[in-house]
């Protein structure tokens, strides 16, 4: 739903004085995303659950831009994530969990963006596999360092083909006394030309002065797309010491959080390393029909046997361009010591404990409706 000059209601609802002026627009969106999952691990324990965010977390948002001229606008972006299967928000810490933002684009200089915004990586998610990297992918099953607070970004515009983009999040702390943390910094690049897309994002950051682990966190993916006409072939490698994501059954603590605030690492976990593939392709069978396949390894480097592969198959009928249904059925096998969890645009809930996950094979089957507005 789109509303130009006079904002009122809009600016009343969100406290946006001065947007209600002739070259000035606010889009109000966001998606309602529901799904039946039936999964199962080797432990004998079932899920069958109604659950939200299978391929696109349910969300409000609101994001808007004013011309000043010459080429130059102001933009804003607020988005907050909701959990349709009961409406609670997803952060009851926080409005806008999801990202909250200003900036100035130039048309021919590129954006620049202060506040809580998507990690380049995390925005790079239809460059992955089929599913956007979410359920049934296992590069979502590692984790992917989502957003963080306090961050300043640049995206250039695409020169020959090629964008850049830069991050610097300081990570402050919330007393004076605290732990002093240490910026995250953020790199990528994006090429395309014609059906072929390669690309870099990735982040780093130092322990904190003071860490009970004195190691840098990092996080590397190289990602490759082929649009053959009738569909994407999709390749991806990551390297990282970093689970970011909170489905590892061993380990359940992140290393480097996705929340903001001051960092501290004191697990030992960041002395792991991993590294990830996967192959992936979809094929369009008509204008609505889309269906995908994929594999992935998840590799320990470090010796601990923390190690999983798994892949899945799944298919996407658009009723129309905002409602879309799905179905996906993947397994996931974790090594004796690795204790990885499947996991959506949101994460399940409920979940497995980690008796069900560590050295078990986990299997699912999911339909899901997906609506835009």
């Amino acid at each position: 739903m789109k509303k130009t000059s006079p904002l009122i209601a809009a600016s009343m609802a969100l406290g946006l004085a001065g947007m209600a002026q002739a070259q000035s627009s606010m889009t109000i969106y966001g998606s309602v995303d529901e799904y039946f999952n039936h999964m199962s691990s080797s432990s004998g324990t079932k899920l069958n659950t109604l659950q939200d965010g299978k391929d696109l977390r349910s969300r409000l948002g609101f994001r808007g831009a004013e011309d000043l001229g010459g080429g130059l606008s102001a933009k804003f972006q607020l988005e907050m994530g909701l959990s349709a299967t009961s409406g609670a928000t997803a952060d009851a810490t926080r409005a806008f969990d999801r990202q909250s933002w200003v900036g100035l684009a130039d048309s021919s200089l590129g954006e620049v963006r202060l506040g809580r915004q998507n990690t380049a990586i995390f925005y790079r998610g239809d460059y992955i596999d089929y599913t956007a990297r979410t359920l049934g992918s296992m590069v979502n099953n590692f984790g992917v360092p989502s957003r963080y607070d306090n961050d300043v970004s640049y995206i250039s515009p695409r020169w020959a083909g090629l964008q850049l983009e830069g991050h610097f999040a300081q990570q402050q702390a919330s007393t004076t006394t605290a732990q002093v943390s240490t910026p995250i910094v953020q790199a990528a690049a994006d090429y395309l030309n014609g059906p072929v897309r390669v690309g870099y994002a990735g982040l780093q950051a130092k322990a904190p002065l003071g860490s009970p682990v004195n190691a840098n966190v990092y996080y590397h993916n190289l990602y490759a797309n082929y649009d053959y006409g009738k569909g994407k072939v999709y390749a991806v490698y990551i390297r990282s010491n970093n689970i970011a994501s909170s489905s590892n059954g061993n380990d359940a603590a992140q290393v480097l959080g996705n929340t903001g605030g001051a960092v501290s690492w004191a697990s030992g976990a960041v002395n792991r390393q991993f590294e990830i593939y996967q192959l992936s392709a979809d094929y369009n069978v008509t204008g609505q029909l889309r269906v995908g396949a994929l594999w992935g390894r998840i590799s320990d480097k470090s010796g601990s046997g923390q190690n999983a592969s798994g892949g899945s198959i799944g298919a996407y009928y658009a009723l129309s361009k905002r409602t879309t249904l799905s179905a996906l059925w993947e397994t996931m096998r974790n090594d004796t010591n690795a204790g990885f969890r499947p996991s959506g645009s949101a994460g399940l809930s409920p979940n497995f404990v980690a008796a069900d996950v560590n050295g078990r094979t986990i299997s699912g089957f999911q339909l899901g409706i997906l609506h835009r507005f």
